[in-house]
C-alpha cells in the first residue's frame, strides 16, 4: 500500500485516490498531489482596485460610481474619499468607515486607490 500525504486543510490521514485527484474523506477536500507545495507559497488573498492597483489595510481610497446605500435613502457620490480601509473577506471586500454615513462594506470594483 502507498502512503498517501495527509489532508492539507484538516491535516487527515484517511485520504485517498480518485482519479488524478486525493480527497479527504473527513472535511470533502480536493487536490491534485503537486498542487499542495505551490497553493501553500500564495496563501495571501490579494485585493485589487478597479483599476488593477493593489490595496492593502490602512489605505485611502476614493469611489468611482455613484453607489445606493441599501435600507436608507442616501447615496454615497463618486468622488468620496475614504479614509484607513480595512481588508475583509467576502464579496463586500474593503470595511470602512465614511463621513456622514457610517461604517460600511464596500466592492473593491467600485473604488481606486487614492
Amino acid at each position: 500500500m502507498s502512503e498517501l500525504p495527509p489532508c492539507p486543510e484538516c491535516a487527515s490521514t484517511f485520504t485517498y485516490e480518485d482519479g488524478t485527484q486525493l480527497v479527504c474523506p473527513e472535511c470533502a477536500h480536493e487536490w491534485t498531489p503537486g498542487a499542495v507545495d505551490a497553493s501553500d507559497a500564495s496563501d495571501e488573498r490579494v485585493v485589487k482596485d478597479a483599476h488593477g492597483t493593489v490595496l492593502a489595510d490602512g489605505d485611502s481610497v476614493t469611489v468611482i460610481k455613484d453607489l445606493k446605500v441599501k435600507g436608507s435613502s442616501l447615496v454615497v457620490k463618486v468622488g468620496t474619499r475614504v479614509k484607513n480601509i480595512r481588508l475583509v473577506d467576502g464579496d463586500h471586500d474593503i470595511d470602512c468607515r465614511i463621513d456622514g454615513i457610517g461604517a460600511m462594506k464596500l466592492k473593491s470594483e467600485f473604488v481606486k486607490k487614492a
